[in-house]
């Protein structure tokens, strides 16, 4: 088997397995560590010459997009390690094993009556403030995180995996990391923050609409409400400051009945966020237990259509 077909055919499948099997292992170095450095030494030169600019942003997403990509390429083209380090990079760039195992815990603790350790488990994957979020609150956020996430940290790295190989899914990958870190409309951020910030809502563009479509089919087989969700995700998702977050979290809730956004705390700030969802329809244990199913085979739905037309390029071309 030649390289090429290895990229294409045999590493995205291969890591999928990976990540299903086993997420993200304590014991292996993650990529995205070295980028969150790389993030701050960028930061740190960005603020000493020009904090407030627009442009030292953007040269600073191009300086970490180029040296992640050129550091990846040249990894995985080495003679004979090069075809295991761009299995463990696919692998280590995708998260839906991470997500499903994230999610099962937070609701376990839920159903426990434990919320202090719930809160824990979904401060982990959130950016807000959940130390004073009650059982409802706590599970809102849940749904929240893992709806947008089976985009952010599945489909669209399985979407530039297909598309570029490892190089594009960790281009990708600095991209939305460095949003992330950057990308907030705080007076910090606002400059420095922009380039990124609209650099991953275009990656995003595609996949978040591929991963909204194949949660309504997947809900239309799980018998969720599917029809409410056809009419009503592309009316709720443009309430959503970002152009991709509210068509997945609007999926979710319009197929399962329940609503998300209202209020949340960001930096010590309270937020009203656009109501996705019915309004006034709590996740409780069930509809959460229904939607760690959803967001499973939506992931393996989306990433099989993805594979299914590399694999068709690869033999086409």
């Amino acid at each position: 088997m030649n390289t090429h077909a290895y990229f294409v055919l045999v590493m995205p499948l291969a890591a999928l397995l990976l990540d299903l099997a086993f997420g993200d292992p304590a014991c292996l170095p993650h990529p995205v560590r070295a980028i969150g450095g790389l993030m701050n030494r960028l930061e740190h030169l960005a603020r000493k010459t020009a904090p407030d600019s627009r442009l030292a942003g953007a040269l600073c997403l191009g300086v970490a997009v180029g040296a992640t990509g050129a550091a990846v390429y040249g990894l995985t083209h080495l003679t004979l390690l090069g075809p295991i380090l761009a299995l463990y990079f696919g692998f280590a760039g995708l998260a839906l094993g991470t997500l499903l195992r994230e999610g099962k815990k937070a609701l376990s603790h839920l159903r426990e009556g434990d919320l202090e350790k719930a809160r824990q488990r979904v401060s982990g994957l959130v950016t807000r403030d959940v130390s004073n979020l009650d059982e409802k609150g706590v599970g809102r956020a849940l749904a929240e995180t893992l709806s947008e996430n089976l985009n952010d940290a599945f489909v669209a790295p399985f979407f530039y995996l297909i598309l570029a190989g490892p190089v594009g899914l960790w281009a990708y990958k600095t991209v939305s990391t460095m949003d992330s870190m950057w990308g907030y409309k705080t007076k910090k951020w606002r400059a420095l923050g922009w380039a990124p910030a609209r650099a991953d809502d275009v990656l995003a563009f595609i996949p978040a609409r591929i991963t909204a479509l194949v949660m309504i089919t997947v809900g239309l087989a799980l018998k969720l409400n599917a029809k409410a969700a056809l009419a009503r995700v592309i009316g709720d998702a443009k309430k959503s400051e970002s152009p991709n977050a509210g068509l997945p979290m609007a999926a979710a809730a319009w197929l399962l009945g329940a609503s998300m956004g209202g209020e949340a705390v960001y930096f010590n700030k309270v937020k009203q966020k656009p109501v996705l969802g019915p309004p006034g329809k709590a996740w409780d244990h069930a509809k959460l237990k229904k939607l760690l199913r959803l967001i499973l085979f939506s992931g393996l739905g989306a990433a099989l259509v993805l594979y299914a037309c590399g694999a068709l390029g690869y033999f086409w071309w």
